[in-house]
């Protein structure tokens, strides 16, 4: 959990943060004045500093100037009972990452902390996760019990069965097995059964000699052959056919295999990974899938959790994301706005991980400050379970909360952009086919138009 200091001159409101932080699993330090915090933060190191504006001595912006010009990375959320523009405008012109006004309700500064520490702590995540589990970015409670799987597991030859939806990343706890193994220097060949035409795919596994089919040109190793030594990854192994389904469970019981048109068998030295999205259990009640094969691979079977049974890796994955994105795309977008975050969170991702990551992508590149409001994240908006009713067609601000912190000018602003857009599309892209849809005047709508530069 990331650390925490507090810069505060009243003892109640140190004593009352840290014993809420602590409570959250968070490493808290307190500090009654500046000189103290930041002969603190010298020796230390923090992951986010929270810091009373007004105090004896060094003042919370002084401080916050002081830090920004020897820490630039460290975020700082500032606190006060005295809230004025002018502090507000220092604060944030000076790096502050956010501004809180006491008193201040306690779910408002979680989600605050929450959103600040997210992407150091990711960074620091992701370092450590690309040494040891190729960028598998989590550390809730269920991605714990994987990543301590994983290390059990990664030293034996035993076979792995990783099953999970879509989007999960089933091929990157495949690949964080193969490094933490023993073999890590061999190659790791994954091959995604669905996406090889069937009368190519057992070539493709177990390769062919020159001849043995029309186009077979010349003698061409398969996967299994590519693989001695080190990991064949099977994806979506639920796709294969029962004829490959026989072949691979000789690989499996005799660690061998033919070639198409040899008559010569092969011995091999391979670790199996496989992966799927279907039940192995129903395909096999179905007469789909072999019951003898299946309990070959399933040594060792790995259950991935979809992002909707981890929603504390959200901010996380957030930052992780914002980060990748904002240096690949050469834009400089540091954060997520609060409610930003909360449209995610309380979002069900059936896209799983691939989707958030997706979403940031596409707010990143459509982000023009150094900040993703909620207008940037363009989530699918679903009806409820077992529910007619069809969501709105238009969503300016989905309740009071975001409302009171965009403010009305940018919700409505936010909400004619829409309606325009949607008029014009309805419209075959027309201005007067637009104007008569909205009823209003072809003039009117060519002025909105260019000034919301919409084309």
């Amino acid at each position: 959990m990331p650390s925490i200091l507090i810069v505060d001159d009243e003892r109640s409101m140190r004593e009352f943060l840290q014993i809420l932080l602590e409570k959250d699993g968070h490493s808290v330090s307190v500090a009654a004045e500046g000189e103290d915090a930041l002969k603190q933060i010298e020796k230390q190191e923090f992951d986010l500093v929270i810091s009373d504006i007004r105090m004896p001595g060094i003042s919370g912006l002084d401080m916050l100037a002081r830090l920004k010009a020897s820490r630039p990375d460290l975020p700082v959320i500032m606190i006060t009972a005295f809230a004025s523009p002018e502090d507000a405008v220092t604060a944030m012109k000076d790096g502050a990452f956010d501004y809180i006004t006491k008193p201040f309700k306690i779910d408002e500064i979680k989600k605050v902390i929450r959103s600040a520490t997210s992407r150091k702590v990711a960074s620091r995540t992701g370092q450590e996760s690309e040494k040891h589990f190729s960028r598998i970015i989590g550390r809730s409670p269920e991605m714990v019990r994987i990543f301590d799987l994983i290390k059990r597991i990664a030293p034996t030859p035993a076979n792995v069965l990783i099953y999970g939806e879509s989007g999960t990343g089933k091929e990157l706890v495949a690949k964080a097995i193969h490094n933490l193994s023993g073999d890590k220097d061999a190659p790791f060949v994954p091959i995604t059964c669905s996406a090889i035409p069937e009368n190519l795919l057992e070539s493709e596994l177990f390769g062919h000699v020159k001849g043995s089919f029309t186009g077979a040109i010349a003698n061409k190793d398969g996967l299994f052959q590519l693989a001695d030594g080190g990991t064949a990854f099977l994806d979506e192994i639920g796709e294969l056919t029962p004829i490959i389904q026989t072949k691979l469970l000789r690989v499996l019981q005799e660690r061998e295999f033919m070639p198409v048109g040899s008559t010569r068998t092969h011995k091999v030295n391979v670790r199996i990974i496989a992966a799927t999205n279907r039940d192995l259990q129903e395909e096999i009640r179905q007469g789909r899938f072999r019951e003898d094969l299946y309990y070959r691979l399933a040594v060792v079977p790995i259950r991935v959790p979809p992002l909707r049974e981890r929603k504390d890796d959200v901010p996380l994955l957030v930052a992780h994301f914002l980060e990748k994105y904002s240096k690949l795309l050469g834009k400089d977008v540091q954060t997520i706005s609060s409610y930003g975050l909360k449209v995610l969170m309380d979002y069900d991702f059936p896209g799983n991980v691939r989707e958030l990551e997706n979403i940031i992508e596409r707010g990143v590149a459509l982000e023009s400050s150094n900040i993703i409001l909620p207008d940037n994240l363009k989530v699918r908006h679903r009806t409820q379970a077992g529910s007619d009713r069809k969501a709105p067609l238009f969503v300016a601000a989905e309740d009071e909360e975001e409302l009171f912190e965009r403010g009305m000018e940018d919700v409505l602003t936010s909400l004619e952009k829409k309606i325009i857009q949607y008029a014009l599309n309805r419209g075959g892209n027309s201005k007067m086919k637009a104007a008569e849809l909205l009823k209003i005047s072809f003039r009117s709508l060519r002025y909105k138009t260019k000034k919301y530069e919409i084309d």
